[in-house]
């Protein structure tokens, strides 16, 4: 198993990409913690993953609050004194044109995509040091390389998530410690449910993707697991793009 041994973080992990790589996680032998803002959801998925015979905990986090984040690594630091795999997954999307766009709005995408990525990675950096090994994936996005009504703020967090990855590669190298970007092309999650509920969005964006089909929350959790593990022990500040062709295409 890739991640035996291995205590893991996963933000956002309630449902959609994060429960997928709790999932993976788990089942690769790292004991995992579930956090998400919905604590039951959290729950649940940690739930099933002990059920499973893993070692899963869930907690409640919302990583927009900085006691949530400070108390998630206060714990781990004083039951495990380490942390080998940190995925900052939890993100949102507001869908509207830029020049709607409230101030409230952009505040509430900003706090979670980004300075909720930074708070974490801040925060765990130390437990990160102590694995010796450790190895952070920050979850983008395609789009933060791209342009697409209406995401122009969305795109905007996400690509600075992509720059903020490639410094802490830079500047966590030192300390053992490997930085990476996930960037998903379109999966079907509560995150992308709103857009493509809509017939004309939902065929332009298959459309526009080479493979055809849209991804599953699995084939991303497997790239991430490829990224947290050993298999990776030579990459850091690289962006790995699963995204059906769609970038490639565009």
């Amino acid at each position: 198993m890739r991640l035996s041994g291995r205590i893991a973080v996963v933000t956002g992990s309630g449902n959609g990409i994060g429960r997928a790589t709790a999932r993976v996680f788990a089942a690769e032998g790292a004991e995992v913690y579930v956090t998400d803002r919905d604590g039951a959801a959290a729950e649940i998925v940690a739930a099933a993953l002990r059920d499973g015979g893993a070692k899963a905990h869930a907690v409640e986090v919302d990583v927009t609050r900085g006691q949530d984040v400070g108390a998630l690594m206060r714990t781990i630091a004083t039951t495990h004194g380490r942390l080998d795999v940190l995925v900052n997954n939890a993100g949102l999307n507001v869908l509207t044109d830029f020049r709607l766009m409230t101030d409230a709005d952009w505040v509430r995408l900003r706090e979670v995509n980004l300075d909720g990525v930074i708070r974490v990675a801040r925060d765990g950096f130390e437990l990160l040091k102590a694995s010796g090994r450790g190895s952070l994936i920050n979850v983008a996005s395609i789009m933060g390389n791209r342009g697409l009504r209406p995401l122009a703020a969305y795109s905007a967090t996400k690509g600075a998530v992509a720059a903020l990855t490639r410094g802490l590669a830079v500047e966590y190298a030192p300390y053992n410690i490997r930085v990476n970007t996930l960037a998903p092309g379109y999966v079907e999650t509560k995150l992308t449910e709103r857009a493509l509920r809509f017939p004309a969005m939902r065929q332009a964006l298959i459309d526009k993707t080479p493979m055809g089909r849209f991804g599953l929350p699995e084939e991303m959790a497997r790239a991430v697991l490829f990224l947290a593990s050993d298999d990776a022990s030579y990459v850091t500040g690289a962006e790995l793009a699963v995204d059906g062709g769609m970038g490639a295409a565009l």
